[in-house]
């Protein structure tokens, strides 16, 4: 019998997942099952534990079930300990380790997919929910020359910083908060949207200078023109939505599940052809 493995969240119907996981398993060979799981909003623990005795090896997580995935599993890898979310599980050796794999999604999809280096830039990162607690370590990984945190609550912006500090094996004193406010007069080579502004069609309120020459405008919402990748190509900037970022972090969970590397590149390219018809 195939392995069984689902992506677990409230709403699922929309997820692109089982198509990507199907792929990686073709190409690589590998007999799986992937499926949905749509998890009452009360009932998050039971769904785990009925899918985990059905004979389940592991599970993607979504929303809004990211934090309680980390209450829920018995170990944490390193970066869902410190991004305190899991979007991974897998049951293995009679326990559920949470993983997360969301900041290597992105980073992969920055540097490999983009050839967008990080690595002494100046990044602003616009959100202080747990989309940017899940990608803040790797980002700081990459070595930025500064990385600001940008948030209309600027006690998250600063919480969120704080939580931060003591990172282990990064510079941290490249990364602060600052509200919205303070932004006019700085430009950034990296803009990331980490926010969920663009699934209401909303602009975050950015200065009209905030883009340095050549700077790239990310977008975590993928599928969709939001408002922020407007602004930023009215402005000159390289705009880029977070569909590699979507494949890339199910590649690292693939990984995780069955030790082998799928290409990301065919799938990419597939979905993007399909989202564009």
């Amino acid at each position: 019998m195939a392995d069984k493995y689902a992506v677990i969240g409230n709403p699922v119907a929309h997820s692109r997942s089982p198509e990507i996981h199907a792929a990686f398993a073709r190409e690589t060979g590998q007999d799986i099952a992937y499926g949905r799981i749509l998890a009452p909003l009360d009932g998050f623990a039971a769904a785990v534990r009925a899918f985990r005795e059905e004979g389940g090896r592991g599970l993607n997580v979504t929303l809004p079930f990211k934090h309680e995935a980390w209450n829920l599993v018995d170990r944490h890898s390193p970066l869902a300990m410190d991004a305190r979310a899991v979007n991974t599980i897998e049951f293995r050796e009679g326990s559920m380790r949470g993983h997360n794999t969301d900041g290597i999604g992105l980073v992969r999809d920055l540097v490999a997919n983009l050839r967008f280096a990080v690595g002494g830039r100046r990044v602003l990162l616009m959100g202080a929910g747990g989309a940017t607690y899940g990608v803040l370590e790797p980002l700081l990984r990459e070595h930025p020359r500064e990385l600001i945190v940008a948030n209309r609550t600027f006690d998250k912006a600063r919480a969120l910083v704080a939580h931060f500090a003591n990172v282990r094996g990064v510079a941290t004193r490249s990364i602060s908060a600052r509200p919205y406010g303070e932004l006019p007069g700085a430009s950034f080579d990296l803009v990331l949207n980490a926010t969920s502004a663009g699934l209401r069609n909303e602009m975050p309120p950015l200065p009209q200078d905030v883009f340095a020459p050549g700077a790239l405008a990310y977008d975590m919402v993928y599928g969709r023109d939001t408002p922020f990748l407007r602004f930023a190509r009215e402005r000159g900037a390289r705009t880029a939505d977070g569909l590699g970022m979507l494949v890339e972090q199910a590649a690292e969970s693939f990984y995780i599940w069955r030790r082998r590397r799928p290409s990301t590149a065919p799938v990419i390219a597939a979905l993007r052809a399909k989202t564009q018809a």
